[in-house]
């Protein structure tokens, strides 16, 4: 089994646990580094599509970014919603290794990150527009590689990363490979419908859940009951797993 999620916009370094390896796949991260430091203010602006206080401080991180040194754990450099309501701070060491073994973060700068792999802050969307080595975006700059990876060992990936960011390995995976989703949501006209941000402390306090519990099969998320959600197996189906919240 691995679980894929998503990254956040905003990091942090965080000396408080020591990172255990370099990333998979830093060669292809060190282009991306080189790309961006060739291009002009103005067009990383356009690139990161933020203001000025923000694009001149990811401007100065990457002036002096060193992929080796002075990194974080990747799971605790992340401080989106989805990582608030994980609380990888509070991980247990048993659930800290639950998830080095099935957890995987993905990133348009790092590509696919182990949760204890070190990272430096960085500021790329998996679906920025950023042409690198004849491809003419960062999905096209990863290929396959990224599917490869996660589907060596396993034979099913629990999706709870936003949809930018699963397309860049789910549509790669090998038939051999079971692709699991599960669906956060509100039941209203007989429709299920997600709203984001609850989405994402759902998918957070799921991981939790997993790391918690020790869960290896689908059928061990049924029970899932956080957030007010409850599975709802008349809108699930083997691949789709439905939690709906009381509102």
């Amino acid at each position: 089994m691995k679980i894929i999620i998503s990254p956040a916009k905003k990091m942090k370094s965080d000396d408080g646990l020591p990172w255990q390896e370099l990333p998979l796949f830093l060669e292809k991260t060190q282009r991306l580094l080189e790309t961006l430091r060739a291009m002009p203010y103005d067009r990383l602006k356009t690139l990161w599509k933020c203001n000025d206080s923000i694009a001149e401080e990811n401007l100065r991180r990457l002036k002096t970014m060193d992929l080796r040194r002075n990194l974080t754990p990747a799971i605790l450099s992340y401080e989106g919603i989805q990582y608030r309501y994980m609380a990888p701070d509070v991980f247990t060491d048993r659930e800290f290794g639950y998830l080095q073994k099935n957890l995987r973060i993905l990133s348009g700068f790092y590509g696919l990150l182990r949760p204890f792999d070190g990272v430096t802050p960085y500021r790329l969307e998996m679906q920025a527009k950023l042409a690198v080595d004849g491809a003419k975006d960062l999905y096209g700059f990863w290929g396959a590689g990224l599917a490869v990876a996660l589907a060596e060992g396993t034979d099913w990936v629990l999706d709870l990363a936003s949809r930018e960011y699963s397309d860049a390995v789910t549509k790669h995976l090998p038939p051999s490979v079971r692709l699991v989703r599960c669906v956060f949501g509100e039941e209203q006209a007989g429709r299920v419908v997600e709203k984001g941000t609850l989405c994402k402390m759902a998918r957070g306090e799921m991981v939790r859940y997993m790391a918690e519990t020790g869960a290896e099969r689908p059928q061990d998320l049924c029970s899932f009951d956080r957030l007010g959600y409850r599975f709802a197996p008349g809108y699930s189906s083997e691949n789709v797993l439905v939690f709906l919240r009381e509102t």
